[in-house]
């Protein structure tokens, strides 16, 4: 079923950094990546919304201030590490949605351990107080499929942390996923959402 994702960004004018970019590392444990799953069909009034996190994630962004196009992100995530929330599912059903997520009908982890995101190109606007809106056109590696992939995010820059926040969609049956399904009826939609938000820290 999933995911996620790699984004890369860039400094604000004004805000201290290295002539020729500035190298940032992210902080997974201040970040969150959190995939919304859905049910479509015609009884899927019955069913529920699996919520899944992404708990293992690193890269390093390199920002640079003076050419937006020469910024760059590279993001991985172990996809084993995906964990369905306990939190709207019936007792004993995180564990099973889980299982059969990152099992070989879907996530297959035992063949394809990581999800990774490189960015090729970068564009964006200024806005006011530090933040920019842009839009991160990259590679996405998932389920042994590369596709491009492009990512709308929301940057707030400060002296000591870089945070990248946004939403997107990605559809499962681009990457060679096939959506579960019940009996027919009742089935997982093949488009998931996907929201983050990243927090990188300048490296020493």
């Amino acid at each position: 079923m999933m995911k996620p994702v790699h984004l890369a960004v860039l400094l604000l004018a004004g805000v201290p950094c290295l002539a020729g970019g500035r190298s940032y590392v992210i902080d997974p444990s201040q970040g969150e990546v959190a995939i919304h799953v859905g049910k479509s069909g015609l009884l899927s009034f019955t069913g529920h919304e699996h919520h899944v996190l992404a708990v293992a994630f690193s890269g390093r962004i390199v920002a640079d201030s003076e050419s937006v196009g020469s910024s760059s992100v590279q993001i991985s995530f172990e996809a084993k590490s995906l964990k369905v929330q306990d939190k709207g599912e019936p007792a004993g059903d995180a564990a099973k949605v889980e299982a059969a997520m990152t099992g070989a009908g879907v996530l297959d982890v035992a063949h394809f351990p990581t999800i990774t995101f490189v960015s090729k190109s970068v564009s964006g606007t200024a806005l006011p107080k530090g933040a920019y809106d842009l839009t991160i056109a990259g590679d996405l590696s998932l389920h042994g499929v590369q596709k491009a992939f492009t990512l709308p995010v929301h940057v707030e820059v400060s002296t000591d942390a870089l945070v990248a926040s946004g939403h997107v969609g990605l559809r499962q049956t681009a990457f060679g996923m096939t959506p579960v399904s019940v009996a027919g009826v009742v089935k997982v939609r093949d488009e998931v959402g996907i929201d983050f938000k990243i927090v990188a820290r300048p490296e020493p």
